[in-house]
């Protein structure tokens, strides 16, 4: 009888080298739409950048051109990166590990008040024997390895955190749940007004994330409603991303981001097309 010859399933492993924390591209604005098709931003080629029109935040004025006419190209190597879920997974445990206190602590035997003097003698009582009265198996005792003030806290190289950052924004990007606006300055100062454009453009949780100050209007506009928080670009994080339902930025932010998690070089930069030609990719236009 001739046994068979069993071959394991061939895995394809990616490795996180050759990750840049600067880069000279910025968001840029492109006047007119894009006229083809739309294609899915991880289809493309990680040197073709990515178009992405602009969503409508403030309520459209009559006579003045609608945001979406505005297209900004989005570095692919921070918006189009392959989509790792172990990768955010380490990053998601990591931030949540560094959350906790640790302060959590009990007393032993040798901590607890009392006297140590035996409570009866070795033999002769019929009972069990008994050291003092700080023993963990009685009442008022000391804790038996119990937990002590410590740091939950974990290590995570720079370059995989990085990468958790593309993966997140790239995975946002492909749910079509993030939007790009121009300016997150908002005109009124009532909570009511702010309530009714978020209901109108279908977003009840969001998240705005400003390159520089967080506008004090809608800072203020924003802090009674459930489920809206505002933040800086730097204190951004991969929890804040996975965990939001829907992510605003406007385009300093993402030229904070492009700065930061780019992997773009000189040579990659001089090879994308010209942005005052006709593009030929876009993708799909977010409300």
């Amino acid at each position: 009888m001739s046994l068979g010859i069993f071959r394991a399933p061939l895995r394809v492993s990616f490795s996180a080298r050759h990750f840049s924390s600067t880069s000279s591209v910025s968001a840029r604005l492109v006047s007119n739409q894009p006229s083809h098709t739309p294609v899915s931003p991880v289809s493309q080629p990680s040197n073709v950048p990515v178009y992405l029109p602009l969503s409508q935040f403030l309520p459209h004025a009559p006579g003045t051109p609608r945001a979406r006419s505005k297209v900004v190209a989005l570095d692919p190597t921070v918006f189009s990166h392959p989509i790792r879920r172990d990768i955010l997974h380490a990053c998601v445990v990591h931030y949540r590990d560094s959350l906790r206190q640790g302060s959590a602590s009990t007393k032993s035997r040798g901590e607890v008040k009392c006297s140590g003097r035996k409570l009866r003698r070795q033999k002769g009582s019929g009972r069990a024997r008994l050291g003092d009265a700080g023993s963990p198996m009685l009442r008022g005792g000391g804790r038996a390895f119990g937990p002590k003030p410590r740091d939950f806290s974990t290590k995570l190289n720079r370059k995989v955190r990085e990468m958790g950052m593309r993966v997140a924004l790239s995975a946002k990007l492909r749910e079509r749940t993030l939007g790009i606006v121009e300016s997150l300055q908002w005109p009124g100062e009532k909570t009511k007004g702010l309530l009714e454009r978020l209901h109108t453009l279908s977003w009840p949780k969001v998240l705005f994330v400003s390159g520089a100050e967080i506008p004090e209007s809608l800072l203020r506009c924003s802090n009674n409603i459930q489920g809206v928080e505002c933040i800086k670009a730097e204190d951004l994080t991969v929890y804040d991303v996975v965990l939001a339902k829907r992510i605003v930025l406007d385009v300093a932010a993402v030229e904070w981001l492009e700065h930061q998690f780019s992997k773009l070089n000189l040579t990659a930069l001089a090879s994308l097309p010209s942005l005052e030609a006709e593009q030929t990719t876009a993708t799909e236009v977010l409300p």
